[in-house]
């Protein structure tokens, strides 16, 4: 088990599992996850970590076909500038490696925005804390397990 998926369990929200045999060769894990699992590209989300105005970390929770946009997490942090964190300072604040980072059960709480098209779905999937592990929960779950709020930062 990983941490994100204890998080869910213990907190007893409906969800699901969705594992598969990951390639190391895949060029994006959120795309390999859509295509070996058969999901809507639009509603599997990847997770990135970004750095606001070079002081703090954030979680930014997009679809796996978009980019984060930097200038609307910023705004929707209330922060100047957002930048893409440095690996290494992820996988320590996060206790993820990178192609596994869940917005779930992180060593350290992160503030977090999920980008706004989330909440058109009855669920969406995330990583559970591993390659080739997802985890399919309802975005309100997702937000509230996470203190995330919905803001539009997909670019």
């Amino acid at each position: 088990m990983t941490p994100a998926i204890n998080l869910v369990r213990k907190a007893k929200v409906e969800h699901r599992i969705h594992e598969y045999q990951h390639d190391a060769a895949a060029e994006s894990y959120g795309l390999e996850a859509v295509e070996k699992l058969g999901l809507a590209a639009e509603q599997v989300f990847k997770t990135l970590v970004v750095s606001l105005d070079g002081k703090t970390l954030a979680i930014g929770v997009v679809p796996v076909a978009g980019k984060l946009n930097l200038k609307q997490i910023a705004k929707a942090a209330g922060a100047k500038k957002a930048s893409m964190a440095d690996p290494a300072e992820v996988e320590r604040t996060t206790g993820y490696v990178l192609g596994g980072v869940s917005p779930l059960g992180q060593k350290k709480r992160l503030a977090t925005f999920i980008d706004a098209s989330a909440e058109q779905f009855d669920t969406l999937h995330v990583s559970a804390g591993r390659r080739g592990l997802e985890i399919e929960l309802a975005p309100a779950d997702l937000a509230r397990l996470t203190g995330g709020r919905f803001a539009a930062i997909a670019g």
